[in-house]
């Protein structure tokens, strides 16, 4: 079982929503690269890894819970995974190096008081940093419309749980002419 610190906004995604969301994704996680940002426990990630994802990427800027989720990770035996301790937009920010992976399956999880989950989306389609075909799971505390996300990503599901809204977007091709 995973640990995690006790950080004032940190919110793990609950077991119930972390099912379905599995279960939406179970035939697209074997092999894929995984980017969790705002990471906070990295439970999304760290489940991703159990269930056969290649490597999980996780950005967090608490520093706290960045530790913790590096020696969840080294309990865990994952060595195939990287911890950024960052402000995710920042690290969206600044851009593919040529040794790093491009992501398949991304978590968007940010605190809901900062209003981030946008300008995370349009950060993270320009960034670079994105399979031309990719799943983003989105959770957030408001209703998102289609037209608020970049023009080549599609809510393909959504859900409710309490005051939880979370959406599976499929990235379709590169917005880039």
């Amino acid at each position: 079982m995973i640990k995690f610190p006790l950080v004032e906004g940190l919110r793990p995604t609950s077991n119930r929503i972390r099912e379905t969301l599995f279960n939406w994704l179970r035939d697209d996680i074997t092999g894929e690269d995984c980017l969790d940002l705002f990471a906070g426990s990295g439970a999304c990630g760290i489940e991703a890894l159990s269930r056969g994802a290649r490597s999980a990427h996780f950005v967090e800027i608490n520093d706290q819970a960045a530790a913790m989720i590096e020696q969840n990770l080294v309990m865990l035996k994952a060595s195939s995974a990287r911890v950024y301790s960052t402000d995710v937009l920042k690290w969206l920010s600044t851009g593919l190096q040529a040794d790093e992976n491009r992501f398949g399956l991304v978590f968007v999880d940010p605190p809901y008081q900062e209003n981030l989950e946008l300008e995370c989306c349009q950060l993270l389609e320009h960034s670079g940093r994105l399979k031309s075909s990719a799943w983003i799971y989105l959770e957030s505390d408001k209703i998102l419309s289609v037209d608020s996300l970049p023009e080549n990503w599609s809510i393909e599901k959504t859900k409710k749980a309490g005051s939880v809204k979370f959406y599976l977007i499929k990235r379709i091709k590169s917005a880039e002419k």
